[in-house]
């Protein structure tokens, strides 16, 4: 019998690390830039900026904006100091495919996190539950069109490489808002 090796650039699939961090930094980006603006919603709705919809008052809002103010600021630093990667690999069709797994299963872990471990106690509660679903929802939908886009159009049109990661936090933010 004869065995044929087959020595296909995609059959030799493996994550590293630096896929895992560029993907992971992004979420983080993402869910904190929510968690922060967020905060700030609730910053005007205590100053009385904006109608009161989501506290009861002063006290209460001004509370939660600083918790989930230290809270995204928390978040937000982790891909700063201990990801330190600011770069989606996307040069070659398995760099996309890796990145596409890693953004889905990165989504899929936050969203059953979302889901099933945190318990919505009260209105703030349930809304931050919402924006991790929202981020992760995009993640699923929006997140893998933006990286197959972003990879043709780097080698159609010589979309700079340095923006790719700035362009895919940008489209996330603003399609996690879609699922709100």
């Amino acid at each position: 019998m004869n065995y044929e090796n087959i020595n296909n650039p995609l059959m030799q699939f493996s994550f590293e690390k630096k896929y895992f961090y560029s993907i992971f930094g992004l979420y983080l980006f993402s869910l904190g830039s929510l968690v922060l603006g967020y905060s700030f919603y609730l910053l005007l709705e205590s100053t009385g900026l904006v109608e009161r919809s989501t506290i009861t008052w002063n006290a209460q809002g001004l509370f939660w904006f600083l918790i989930l103010f230290c809270v995204a600021i928390f978040i937000l630093f982790i891909p700063v100091e201990f990801l330190n990667t600011f770069k989606i690999y996307n040069i070659s069709f398995k760099d996309l495919l890796t990145n596409v797994i890693l953004v889905i299963f990165t989504s899929l872990s936050f969203l059953v996190f979302f889901q099933f471990f945190l318990s919505p106690s009260n209105q703030i509660i349930s809304d931050i539950i919402d924006l991790g679903k929202a981020v992760s929802f995009s993640g699923f939908i929006t997140v893998p069109l933006i990286l197959f886009a972003v990879h043709n159009l780097t080698r159609t049109i010589g979309f700079p490489e340095k923006f790719s990661y700035s362009f895919t936090l940008f489209v996330w933010v603003i399609s996690s808002q879609l699922f709100l």
